[in-house]
């Protein structure tokens, strides 16, 4: 093929999750009640955790800056899946993909690392109770912060740095409500095989290989709470529950997309739906309705709030 005809793809069109208007209608109010509720959740955590100086520890920092990143999740694909579901020509332009790939690789790599710092944290916490802050220094927890966004953008800047010269000449339709990053390269003008391996494995090795790390970390904790059994370990033990709870919530479907051998289109999309609308919300409930010293916070600033209005 000339070299002229290539990279003529200006925009990228997506088919969707149903043409059917009852269906659409139906995925309409679930995606808009989901990212409004999981956005709603998380600036509730971030607010909460802000405001209220009992919360202003190593663990609670961390949890804040997650319901960010989830926040950030969320909304790299919910607001524009919400607004093609109803249009027949659902289309994104080719540095939009390009742009909702390297962001949605950023920002769930960071939200690895920083799943494993709050790992770290809860073994120290429970391993080393008079290390504690010793070693989860407020610098620290800042290194744990910046590690994890450098990592992320550094895992999606190698996924992408073969993709965005890559010859796209011909197909330009996605089936898929979002920018994927397997689907687009097999619309490339070119054999992208080996690519397509080369990202499945480097992206399945690193979700696996961090799943692993966590797990291998909780089991540890896990078990040096079981030989202690004191009434604080109940306590540790129902701050571990709400941390596995969001691991296996985040890494579920993300381990489906990148070792299964050859998964479905529509299970990838639901999957993909899951991931955007549905684990963000979760993330924020578990880590509210689970954990009672949030609980209590937030009852405290919204005495707080009814107290100065009542003043004013």
């Amino acid at each position: 093929m000339d070299e002229a005809n290539y990279s003529v793809v200006s925009e990228f069109v997506f088919l969707g999750l149903s043409g059917s208007w009852q269906i659409q209608l139906c995925l309409f109010v679930f995606s808009s009640v989901f990212y409004l509720a999981s956005m709603m959740g998380n600036l509730v955590i971030v607010f909460t955790v802000t405001l209220d100086a009992h919360l202003h520890s190593p663990m609670y920092f961390l949890l804040a800056n997650l319901s960010v990143i989830d926040m950030c999740f969320c909304s790299i694909t919910a607001p524009k899946m919400i607004c093609d579901i109803f249009k027949k020509h659902k289309a994104i332009s080719f540095c939009g993909c390009i742009t909702q790939i390297f962001f949605s690789h950023a920002v769930g790599g960071t939200e690895m690392v920083l799943l494993i710092a709050m790992a770290f944290d809860r073994y120290v916490a429970i391993c080393k109770p008079l290390h504690y802050l010793t070693i989860m220094s407020s610098r620290m927890c800042i290194f744990f912060l910046v590690t994890s966004w450098i990592v992320g953008f550094i895992h999606s800047l190698v996924q992408l740095i073969f993709v965005v010269d890559l010859p796209f000449c011909g197909p330009n339709v996605l089936d898929s409500f979002y920018c994927d990053l397997p689907r687009l390269l097999r619309l490339a003008c070119i054999n992208t095989q080996e690519l397509e391996f080369m990202v499945t494995v480097s992206s399945g090795l690193i979700s696996v290989g961090s799943f692993v790390l966590l797990a291998i970390s909780y089991i540890f904790i896990l078990f040096t709470v079981w030989k202690r059994s004191s009434g604080g370990s109940f306590k540790a033990l129902s701050t571990l529950s709400a941390h596995i709870t969001v691991v296996v919530l985040f890494f579920g479907p993300l381990m489906f997309f990148y070792t299964w051998p050859s998964p479905t289109s529509h299970l990838d999309k639901y999957l993909a739906i899951f991931d955007a609308f549905i684990t963000p919300f979760l993330n924020s409930v578990v880590y509210t309705f689970r954990n009672k010293e949030m609980k209590v916070a937030m009852k405290r600033l919204c005495g707080h709030l009814l107290h100065y209005r009542k003043i004013s």
